[in-house]
């Protein structure tokens, strides 16, 4: 278990509550990339199958959360974007 990894993971982790919230209230796609989330979501997958094939510790729950986080993240992305193309429509 790596000390560095496990900081890496809980200093992005710390920045998904607040996009969440901001995507949550502001019910706008405004700043946000579904692409981006998609391939964030991708490298968290890939970091959860390394722990998991090569190096199993404890580390994969912060892969699991951010995993989580984004997720919930990019689903709020696909509510507001339905909401933006229904208020213009």
């Amino acid at each position: 278990m790596s000390i560095f990894e496990i900081i890496m993971l809980i200093c992005f982790g710390a920045a998904w509550p607040f996009s969440i919230y901001k995507s949550y209230s502001s019910r706008s796609i405004e700043g946000k990339s579904f692409l981006f989330l998609v391939v964030v979501m991708i490298g968290y997958g890939s970091g959860i199958l390394h722990k998991i094939f090569y190096n199993y510790d404890n580390v994969i729950y912060l892969y699991i959360l951010n995993l989580v986080m984004v997720g919930i993240d990019l689903l709020l992305y696909i509510r507001n974007r339905r909401m933006n193309l229904r208020d213009q429509g």
